[in-house]
């Protein structure tokens, strides 16, 4: 019995191969009709056999291609469609209103990567190789409907051998936007001092370059990175002089999974992730073999990549017989171009301006870059085998989160300072940005701007809300407000929480809410930073904190630990002049640190639980200035990594309370501390203990909210959550009292995830 199906397709469907895909699936069934993209997604006739009709709706789901999402497929019968010339791929069309996902850029396929180094494709070492089931995708697309006309590609007209491919259903290349061949698409030049060469030349020098100890600034998908040779001590040195980065660690590219495991534990898990289309820089354990000096001073685990780019791989591959003329380092450091404080440089001469001083040359390509966007970062948990987002950039953005529940309009939610992304939502999608980054200077500021302005063009969502934090003084907030639009501030730790919420799924609901974050405008206009909450999205109680301490220095103490460290003991009266750490503080600058305690003066008041890890490093003497962000609670945590199988908790130190909210007082932890240290005790050993204190004192805030409100779901949120440590400790002994525990899968748990929070609670506000 002959049948016709009219098919709605919504997810990831341009850009990825999908109509060639539904073509050959529905000419193998011998069905008639046609099929093409609309900006709302993939739109299907198929006329022929029932069974064939049923038989196609099930494969097109379970065979469709590799980066294709299919979120939805609705079918309803139609009229009696008639195609003599069997099934056809129509042209694009725009309905509107209406958006779809656009996917992310993906690593190079094993189909590309072998064409790259096959000596008889006209591609071999062609930078640029792509098809439909690999490459640039968010940061060339300009338009949706996604057509080649829509993406910097329209720059290249198409050779005829491409445009063969381009043009034939058949070919892996068919409607493949990107692609390209040396004959009709971008090229690569090497710009050094004055002198410049361009393809194969140019990608030779560079590996010399690099080999000798050189420092190359590398245009990539989204923007530059500074390269150099991960082995050499003088190169890493220099770098880190050059960009003002004197501690934080650097991420390294190797050319296969072999290589990385030869100097990193590596896991079935780590390597599939390694490996996966997103290709993350991945936090892996480092070996004895890993001896890379200044790559990441004080840590136990490396930032570990693949190469993604046919690019990347022709700069550390070596067994090409053209590449072999010039030998490349093993591994690379691999670190964002930018000057401190800036946003990632995209364009060439931006690069070569702002990066003039930092990289001896410019490994550059005239593929023009829309969208910045930066590495993504993640682990695999130990315990767990999830992976957990540290960054949610390349690879992963822009797809957006399905909420648990349609918004009534469309919203903007601006995120915060510190490792900004910005969330655009309608209906039941959530499109989270890239990661911006710091907004600390006005080019910062700048880069967030257009990209709003390009994620509301791209995905046609002009929001009639905008949410943004409680703080009155960060550019979001004033952003927000400038808008024209209603907008609505959302405190710091209730956007968390509610993140970790509508990262899970949860519908509306109360639970225990523990944000342990750095810094959080709280509702006294005080710092909150830990703090116990029955949260849930219309709103939050603040159930118990922190015992509020001084912050001597205000901002200026996140970079100088020892700040905090002397000023919490001044304040709680624990005498610390006998401690290591004072002898490398001027004496001068600590009797003003006490005077700013006793008479509060620029000394704001803070309930932080990142500020509580800044104290308990220094006092250890394991970091008393820190040079970036969380440096004195990483390098607390890797201190503590060995010794956490022996520790046991301090005793003791916390005390329930029927009070709400429940103060936690530190002075009996912190004096437990200090005892330990003066005893002799290894510091790793005590860096251990006051994990576990924190495990404990996580675990009975909890046990005291169920108590007081029969609540028995924990959600866990704040950039404290990203120590695996305290988490799995945490985890653990809540498990054992019969917790329900949410963290954070899609998003980050730190504020790189706070403007999904602040999209749900700005919605629900409204709508109460």
């Amino acid at each position: 019995m002959k049948a016709t199906a009219h098919v709605q397709v919504c997810g990831a469907v341009q850009g990825v191969g999908f109509r060639p895909f539904v073509y050959g699936l529905a000419t193998e069934l011998h069905l008639y009709g046609w099929v093409r993209n609309t900006s709302a997604g993939g739109e299907i006739v198929v006329q022929g056999q029932a069974e064939a009709i049923e038989q196609f709706l099930l494969r097109l789901r379970s065979e469709a291609p590799p980066l294709a999402r299919l979120e939805s497929i609705t079918t309803q019968p139609s009229a009696t469609h008639s195609n003599a010339e069997g099934f056809a791929i129509l042209p694009s069309a725009e309905q509107p209103g209406s958006s779809q996902p656009l996917p992310p850029d993906a690593a190079i396929c094993p189909d590309c990567e072998r064409e790259l180094f096959d000596p008889g494709s006209r591609r071999h070492l062609y930078p640029f190789i792509s098809c439909a089931n690999c490459g640039p995708r968010f940061t060339i697309i300009n338009k949706l409907p996604c057509d080649r006309s829509r993406t910097v590609m329209a720059a290249f007209p198409l050779c005829p051998d491409c445009a063969a491919e381009y043009e034939n259903p058949r070919d892996r290349r068919f409607h493949a936007q990107a692609s390209a061949c040396p004959v009709c698409g971008p090229q690569i030049t090497l710009r050094e001092g004055e002198s410049e060469t361009s393809g194969i030349d140019a990608l030779l020098q560079a590996r010399q370059l690099l080999r000798e100890g050189g420092i190359v600034a590398i245009k990539g998908l989204g923007g530059f990175h500074l390269a150099c040779a991960a082995d050499n001590a003088a190169a890493v040195a220099e770098l880190r002089r050059r960009k003002h980065r004197p501690d934080k660690p650097f991420a390294l590219m190797a050319a296969d999974v072999e290589t990385i495991s030869s100097v990193c534990q590596c896991s079935k898990a780590e390597a599939e992730l390694l490996q996966g289309q997103a290709r993350p820089v991945v936090l892996l354990e480092r070996t004895a073999a890993a001896s890379f000096p200044g790559v990441a001073p004080r840590l136990s685990r490396l930032g570990m990549l693949l190469p993604y780019t046919p690019l990347h791989l022709l700069l550390l591959r070596q067994h090409d017989p053209v590449l072999a003329h010039e030998p490349a380092p093993a591994i690379l450091v691999m670190t964002s171009g930018n000057r401190s404080g800036e946003p990632l440089a995209a364009d060439n001469d931006e690069a070569l301006s702002r990066l003039r001083l930092l990289a001896d040359a410019f490994l550059l390509h005239d593929r023009p870059i829309l969208a910045r966007c930066d590495d993504s970062v993640a682990l695999v948990e130990a315990d767990t085998q999830a992976t957990t987002l540290l960054r949610r950039s390349r690879g992963y953005a822009p797809y957006p989160l399905r909420l648990p529940y349609a918004a009534a309009k469309p919203l903007l939610a601006v995120g915060g300072e510190q490792k900004n992304t910005f969330c655009l939502v309608r209906a039941e999608q959530a499109f989270l940005s890239q990661h911006i980054g710091e907004l600390e200077d006005a080019a910062a500021c700048t880069a967030f701007e257009r990209s709003v302005e390009h994620f509301t063009r791209l995905f046609r969502i002009q929001p009639e809300l905008v949410a943004h934090d409680l703080h009155p003084q960060y550019f979001t907030t004033n952003y927000a407000r400038q808008l024209g639009i209603p907008h609505v501030a959302v405190q710091h730790h209730h956007a968390h929480i509610a993140a970790c919420m509508a990262d899970n799924g949860l519908t509306e609901r109360k639970l225990i809410g523990l944000a342990f974050d750095g810094t959080g405008y709280g509702l006294d206009g005080t710092i909150w930073g830990g703090e116990a909450l029955l949260a849930s999205y219309t709103g939050f109680e603040r159930f118990a904190h922190l015992q509020y301490l001084p912050l001597p220095g205000g901002e200026a103490a996140i970079r100088q630990p020892w700040r905090i460290a002397l000023g919490y003991a001044h304040a709680l009266g624990l005498a610390v002049d006998d401690l290591p750490f004072l002898s490398c503080i001027d004496r001068q600058a600590a009797g003003i640190v006490r005077q700013q305690v006793e008479k509060r003066l620029n000394a704001p008041l803070t309930s932080s639980m990142g500020r509580l890890f800044d104290a308990a490093a220094c006092l250890l003497g394991i970091c008393c200035h820190a040079s970036y962000e969380g440096q004195a609670a990483i390098e607390l945590e890797a201190a503590a990594m060995l010794h956490m199988a022996a520790a046991t908790p301090y005793t003791e130190v916390w005390e329930s309370s029927t009070e709400q909210p429940w103060i936690a007082p530190l002075k009996p932890l912190l004096q437990a501390v200090i005892l330990d240290l003066r005893q002799g005790t290894p510091v790793g050993l005590i860096a251990a203990r006051f994990h576990r204190a924190i495990a404990q004192l996580a675990v009975l805030l909890c046990q005291q909210a169920r108590n007081a409100a029969r609540l028995h779901e924990v959600a866990l949120s704040g950039g404290v959550w990203q120590n695996q440590l305290l988490r799995q400790a945490v985890c653990a002994g809540l498990a054992k009292e019969g917790f329900t525990v949410y963290m954070h899968r899609q998003v980050p748990t730190n504020d790189g995830g706070l403007a999904l929070g602040q999209a749900v609670v700005g919605q629900a506000l409204f709508i109460a």
